[in-house]
């Protein structure tokens, strides 16, 4: 089983927004204080960047 570079890309993208969902729901539903709100805004950051990684699927 080879992996070329857009499956690598595939599973990083795929990876980094189950990471940025249990980071939102560690900072909506286990952190009440001012840390849910860090932990909410990486989460946000970890889609942007699985974002990035899908639009350079086919393109590297």
């Amino acid at each position: 089983m080879g992996m070329n570079k857009n499956t690598v890309l595939a599973w990083a993208t795929f990876i980094m927004i189950v990471v940025g969902v249990v980071l939102i729901g560690m900072g909506a539903f286990r952190y009440d204080d001012v840390a849910g709100w860090g932990f909410a805004s990486v989460g946000i950051g970890f889609f942007a960047i699985a974002w990035v990684f899908n639009a350079l699927k086919g393109r590297v």
